[in-house]
C-alpha cells in the first residue's frame, strides 16, 4: 500500500482506530495497525497521540460520545420524564446491539490496566448515571415518579443493565432479550414507586 502523502486529521485516525479495535481489541490494537489501515506511518500516529493508550483511550470516548448523544437526545426529547426514560431504557437495554455494548466491556477490561481508559471510561460512565437521574428528578418533580434518592436510582438501575449486558453480550444466549428486558422495567419500576408497564419504551 502505498504511503499518503497529505496529512490525516485527528477524526480520521480515531475513526480507523475504532476500526481496527471492534476486529481485534483493545488490547491487541497496535498504533501500527491503525498505521497500516490509513497507509501512513506509525509516527504520523504518535504526531497526534502521544502514546497508544492516549490513542485508544481516545478512540473509545470518541465512540462512546456517539452513544451518548443518542442518550441526551432521548433524556431531552418530547414527552413525560416516564416516556423519556422508558425510551432510554429500551435504548440501552443489554439486549440491544446498537448500544455498542461490546466496545464497552472491552474498554472497562482494558481500564483495568490503563489509568488513561480508566479516567475516560469513568467519566462516560457518570455522564451516562448522571443524565438518567436527571430524568428521574424530573418525573419526580412532577409527580409521575417517587423517588427520594434519584441518584441513588440512576445508579442501581444502570448498575443492573451494565451486569446484564456483560451477560447477554459475553455469554450469548444465556438470557432471553424479553426477559433482560423484563427485568429491567421491573427494578426500574420497584425504584419509582410505577408499574412495569409505565416502562415500556
Amino acid at each position: 500500500m502505498a504511503r499518503r502523502k497529505v496529512d490525516v486529521r485527528r477524526d480520521e485516525i480515531l475513526r480507523a482506530t475504532c476500526d481496527e479495535v471492534v476486529k481485534r481489541g483493545f488490547a491487541n490494537t497496535r498504533a501500527a495497525d491503525v498505521a497500516t489501515a490509513l497507509g501512513v506511518s506509525t509516527g504520523l500516529i504518535f504526531y497526534h497521540f502521544e502514546s497508544k493508550d492516549a490513542l485508544l483511550s481516545a478512540a473509545f470516548a470518541y465512540a462512546a460520545e456517539r452513544d451518548l448523544e443518542r442518550l441526551d437526545a432521548a433524556a431531552g426529547g418530547t414527552g413525560s420524564a416516564l416516556r423519556r426514560l422508558a425510551r432510554i431504557l429500551t435504548m440501552y437495554g443489554p439486549e440491544g446491539v446498537g448500544a455498542g455494548w461490546a466496545l464497552w466491556i472491552d474498554a472497562w477490561a482494558a481500564a483495568l490496566r490503563s489509568p488513561e481508559m480508566a479516567e475516560v471510561s469513568r467519566q462516560l460512565d457518570v455522564r451516562w448515571k448522571d443524565t438518567v437521574a436527571a430524568v428521574i428528578a424530573q418525573g419526580v418533580a412532577a409527580g409521575e415518579m417517587t423517588c427520594e434518592d434519584p441518584g441513588g436510582a440512576a445508579w442501581r438501575i444502570t448498575a443492573m443493565i451494565d451486569g446484564l449486558a456483560v451477560q447477554a453480550t459475553v455469554h450469548e444466549g444465556v438470557l432471553s432479550k424479553r426477559q433482560i428486558h423484563e427485568w429491567v422495567r421491573a427494578t426500574a419500576a420497584r425504584e419509582l414507586a410505577v408499574e412495569p408497564r409505565d416502562l415500556r419504551g
